[in-house]
């Protein structure tokens, strides 16, 4: 081994890393020294003073003692093998069960042996049992005779930290250590293994480089050998204080990582050229002046910094943002106007066929009467070679379709302007194959547009590279959604009666269920048992239902269907989330809401009250169980931003993009509330991205900063 590690180094390199210990963490995903190392623990586990067994309560306890007998056995409706041990320490005995971790027999098989168990003492299956314990040999946790009780501490919850980070590690081992750090079991590798491994390895992380820069603007806890202290530290952590001391760094560097990455992709975005869309302002009077309602101040805001973009020699790349219903469609209207009047085409990519041929209708209302060619390409589209041949002869100056508009066979005589709705729901290729269309030596304006509200520090994050348009104010005439949370065994009183009125009333339902089909394995009730049922309380309506196994063209009729009124209720999974305006609906039904998140609840909710008429939103829970936070903020608030923030908070940064298009960000530590280490991070990417050569100099940092630049770039 050299002085410094090469943390890109194949994992056998390291010492102790045999041919069969690097196959096992081959499997386990694990190739590089770097993997290895930023494998981080779960949780921490302190041992600490054992009680009694014969003065335990429930709750989290410690105990020491020796295992009477042990056995294992299956359970064949659940497929689990379930581990027993009686464990007795003089003063009584306990019963102890493991879930799926039979090795616990040969571990526990030496009576004369004593153990330290930590675990949840709870009544279960009608008796007293110590479930799923830590389990450690006695000799090596002495140092937990002086403390009272037992805590776990996890890596990746926030918290306030020191500035300092005090480890060593060149330090000995301590066989006294009392907080041991717990691992995920993978791929046959067990949490002891990766403990033994990791303790043969310590003198190697006294070899690890530093990563982040130490140039102006770095925060105080960003210095020399600060990366090993905290690695260190993150697998031999003695204490709360240095395992919290340790995430502020990791978390820093992951964060410093994506900003910066958003940060060269925006510079690399400036490089590029565009054909400037010169604004025509008595064009634009005349668009205003024809619409049969007035624009919002969002709007209006909006449309106005897409202008100003759009009249740029660098290509625009904007993301518009707009609560669900909140009139997005009108400003992508304008920008697709000035660019016709300036002779260039413009294309819009919709996710699914209904919602483009939706688009296509308003725009058609809109743009038509003010000499705008307008042309929708889909999967069904009749005669597309004639269709695709006037697009190629720019006799076509706004083309709304699906995917079918980025096909190699579709060209474009004078592309100016694309917009992608709902972005997240494309790829990075398919994005790319549309940008690509333009004409050579020039690229397209690029307006992003999505119904999910982002919150801020995911602006300075993950979406840094771009310039962000907001429409908060709804337009006028409409009225807030009543949310409101209610028991599946109050449905009878206070749901049934609520949507047979509003039946009568000529209005229609959605209503949500979470399966397709009925699973011995899952409670919740599925699409077509839900659909049956309601043919039989609603025995005068006519009852549909969606999902997504269904063949494209199906789904789109039963939405066509439902759009022109020929279904009164609608029971579909949640690829209605985004679709198609049916302003007659006013009544959504969301079962088993508990198992959603907050944002896409408030996706859901969105597809009612986008008419005149007041509209409801029930969230049903199961049983007695009480609502979850976010059902409670969502029944409070029907703000998309707040609850975005919210959501945020609750559960992180979730799929803002997309995790099958477009790759996760895989954020392990970093918390993305976290807005003083983002602030930070902002400064010192602002300070270090004025170095043309900033890459040439980090060569590590720039193997996670290419992978970051990929994740986040929309063009």
């Amino acid at each position: 081994m050299t002085d410094t590690l090469d943390l890109y180094a194949d994992v056998s390199s390291l010492p102790y890393v045999g041919p069969r210990t690097t196959k096992s963490l081959n499997r386990a995903g694990i190739f590089t020294i770097r993997d290895l190392f930023y494998y981080f623990p779960r949780s921490y586990e302190e041992y600490q003073a054992p009680t009694n067994i014969a003065d335990l309560t429930p709750g989290k306890v410690t105990i020491h003692g020796r295992v009477v007998s042990t056995s294992n056995r299956t359970a064949r409706s659940r497929h689990l093998n379930i581990t027993e041990a009686i464990i007795s320490d003089g003063t009584d005995s306990i019963r102890a069960v493991w879930f799926n971790q039979p090795y616990r027999v040969k571990q526990l098989e030496d009576n004369n042996r004593e153990f330290i168990f930590s675990g949840n003492y709870e009544f279960k299956n009608g008796r007293y049992q110590l479930t799923a314990p830590t389990v450690k040999v006695a000799q090596s946790a002495k140092a937990a005779k002086n403390t009272k009780t037992a805590k776990t501490a996890q890596i990746t919850q926030p918290a306030k930290t020191p500035t300092a980070i005090h480890n060593n590690p060149s330090k000995n081992p301590d066989e006294s250590q009392i907080t041991e750090s717990v691992y995920s079991a993978k791929s046959g590798l067990k949490p002891a293994d990766f403990r033994k491994l990791f303790n043969h390895l310590r003198p190697e992380f006294a070899k690890i480089p530093d990563l982040l820069p130490m140039t102006e603007g770095k925060p105080n806890f960003v210095k020399k050998n600060a990366r090993r202290s905290a690695l260190f530290a993150t697998h031999f952590a003695e204490d709360e204080k240095e395992i919290e001391t340790a995430r502020k760094y990791l978390a820093y560097e992951e964060l410093f990582e994506l900003i910066l990455a958003a940060e060269l992709n925006k510079k690399e975005a400036h490089k590029l050229k565009a054909t400037p869309i010169k604004y025509d302002d008595s064009a634009m009077h005349e668009l205003i002046n024809s619409l049969p309602f007035e624009l919002t101040k969002d709007q209006k805001t909006a449309a106005w910094e897409i202008i100003q973009d759009l009249g740029k020699k660098s290509p625009m790349n904007r993301l518009l943002q707009g609560d669900v219903g909140s009139g997005k469609t009108i400003v992508a209207a304008i920008a697709a106007y000035q660019a016709a009047k300036n002779g260039l085409q413009t294309a819009i990519l919709a996710p699914t066929a209904v919602l483009a041929t939706q688009h296509a209708e308003s725009l058609q209302r809109i743009l038509a009467p003010l000499g705008v060619s307008i042309g929708l390409l889909i999967g069904s589209t009749k005669q597309k070679n004639i269709l695709k041949q006037q697009l190629a002869q720019g006799n076509i100056d706004l083309i709304i379709g699906t995917h079918a508009i980025i096909t190699d066979d579709t060209q474009f005589k004078n592309l100016g302007l694309c917009i992608i709705d709902e972005q997240h729901r494309f790829g990075v290729n398919q994005r790319q194959k549309l940008l690509l269309k333009s004409p050579d030596g020039l690229a397209p304006h690029l307006l992003s547009m999505t119904a999910t509200p982002i919150p801020r520090s995911l602006q300075l994050t993950v979406f840094g590279d771009l310039d962000v348009s907001i429409i908060k104010e709804m337009p006028k005439g409409r009225q807030p959604i009543e949310t409101k949370v209610l028991s599946d065994l109050h449905m009878r009183e206070s749901l049934y009666p609520r949507i047979r009125e509003e039946l009568k009333n000529g209005r229609q339902v959605y209503w949500i269920c979470k399966t397709i089909e009925d699973s011995p394995t899952q409670e919740t009730i599925s699409v077509k048992k839900q659909a049956e049922k309601l043919e039989t309380i609603f025995v005068k309506n006519r009852v549909a239902f969606l999902h997504g196994r269904m063949k494209p063209a199906e789904k789109d009729k039963v939405m066509e269907d439902f759009a022109n009124h020929k279904i009164d209720i609608l029971v579909s999974t949640t690829v209605v989330e985004v679709g198609v305006d049916v302003p007659n609906s006013t009544v959504m039904v969301i079962m088993d809401a508990e198992n959603y998140g907050l944002a896409q609840l408030h996706q859901l909710r969105g597809r009612v009250g986008r008419g005149k008429y007041q509209s409801y939103c029930y969230l049903i829970i199961t049983g007695e169980n009480k609502p979850t936070r976010r059902l409670r903020e969502l029944e409070k608030s029907t703000d998309g931003f707040h609850l975005a923030e919210v959501d945020l908070k609750i559960r992180g940064p979730g799929e803002i993009y997309g995790n099958i298009q477009h790759g996760m960000l895989d954020l392990r530590v970093a918390n993305l509330s976290d807005t003083d280490l983002i602030a930070a991070a902002r400064r010192h990417v602002k300070v270090l991205a004025k170095d043309p050569e900033i890459m040439l100099k980090y060569k590590e940092l720039e193997h996670n900063i290419q992978r970051y630049q990929q994740l986040t770039t929309l063009n």
